[in-house]
């Protein structure tokens, strides 16, 4: 395994009535200010309902991103495949590739919300069934092949991109998950990444790490391919501050809409969260292992205990925007996580640790030979001095 590497996942999640040209400004603002602080990924949703996430294509906010941050990767998370023909889709994400420079990875799911896919006629099941369809589709498509297929809404014919990837490895492509062993085994058949939203959200998204994985491998195994615990992406929520109890004062700015949003306007019941007032919400979220309201030290415990469930490891940690708390304590949370938990998992931590400590265990002695030095100059000056005088 290489360095965890940690990223911010922008669904968003902001209240509706509240202006979205802002909300949308905050959103880059906030991508540019992870870049300066080191992170590794940001990823951005595909909604069309709901009036909470709202952007509606993640390739437009990766390309506006980019010009703003030179250094991190972006995802799409998820352009809902099943909603697109998979040739434009392929075809967009190759020259995004081209626009980032080969920081482009190509996240896919059968879209969220019931609200979207029913106006173009699609039900859950339907999403799913074109999911599968269409990934197979654009998997060959950015391979370079000519493909000709029917889908029950595209027809395509001697299809294939103008473009070939901007680097010679291709763009990385990651299929969603949640709960159900459905996205793992298409990541599994095709040999390409898993990345679980429902990593944290629910209690069985949690207990499903580690099967998440094994069906992966099994599904890997039957079609031959190799797959690589480092494309595996976790998501889940936090708000660090330097106490508890700071942290738990911020997030009453906005917490009571992302839970009302899960519970009584998403139609999305696998993300099952419970609380009728806002003490009760932050302490589900810290109790049932959702997520953490706390400090650096209880993050930490959060990412190594998912670390230990997945049994082997994983390859990033997604922070999940929430607007839990106001943008300037949501950006003092990201730089904590920065400062006091990737440290620790990206062997950058203990170094320092070790040598204050060496540093500290040798100190009298050290310091007893400075004052020793300083004492010998003096005398050796005063003796010059004397000498002069004579």
């Amino acid at each position: 395994m290489n360095r965890l590497r940690f990223g911010y996942f922008m669904a968003p999640f902001h209240a509706p009535g509240r202006n979205p040209a802002a909300a949308l400004e905050r959103d880059l603002a906030l991508v540019e200010h992870l870049d300066e602080l080191g992170y590794d990924e940001a990823w951005f949703g595909e909604h069309h309902s709901a009036g909470t996430e709202i952007i509606a294509s993640p390739e437009i906010m990766i390309a506006a991103a980019a010009q703003r941050a030179p250094r991190i990767r972006f995802g799409t998370g998820v352009t809902s495949l099943s909603y697109h023909n998979p040739l434009w889709a392929a075809d967009r994400i190759m020259m995004l590739d081209h626009l980032t420079r080969g920081r482009t990875i190509f996240g896919v799911g059968p879209g969220s919300l019931p609200t979207d896919s029913a106006m173009i006629g699609l039900n859950p099941t339907d999403t799913r069934e074109l999911l599968a369809e269409n990934l197979d589709i654009v998997i060959r498509l950015l391979r370079g092949e000519t493909v000709d297929a029917k889908t029950r809404t595209h027809e395509l014919i001697n299809a294939r991109l103008q473009l070939a990837p901007y680097t010679p490895g291709g763009v990385d492509i990651t299929v969603a998950a949640v709960a159900s062993p459905t996205g793992p085994r298409l990541a599994g058949t095709h040999g390409v990444g898993l990345l679980c939203i429902g990593a944290t959200l629910s209690p069985d998204g949690f207990d499903a790490l580690a099967h998440h994985w094994n069906v992966l491998e099994e599904r890997a195994a039957a079609n031959g391919k190799s797959v690589d615990r480092g494309q595996w992406t976790l998501a889940g929520p936090f708000h660090i501050a330097e106490t508890e109890e700071e942290a738990r004062a911020q997030v009453r700015y906005g917490i009571e809409h992302w839970f009302n949003y899960f519970q009584h306007v998403a139609a999305f019941p696998q993300m099952a969260v419970s609380g009728s007032h806002i003490d009760e919400m932050i302490d589900f979220i810290n109790a049932a292992g959702i997520g953490v309201i706390g400090t650096p030290e209880q993050a930490r415990a959060q990412v190594q205990r998912l670390w230990d469930q997945s049994n082997g490891g994983f390859g990033c940690m997604l922070l999940l925007g929430h607007d839990w708390a106001n943008p300037q304590d949501t950006r003092r949370s990201c730089e904590l996580i920065a400062q006091e938990v990737m440290p620790h998992f990206q062997g950058q931590a203990q170094s320092t640790l070790d040598a204050a400590a060496y540093a500290e265990s040798v100190r009298a002695g050290h310091a007893d030979a400075q004052m020793q030095a300083v004492d010998k100059m003096t005398l050796q000056y005063q003796a010059e001095l004397a000498a002069a005088q004579s």
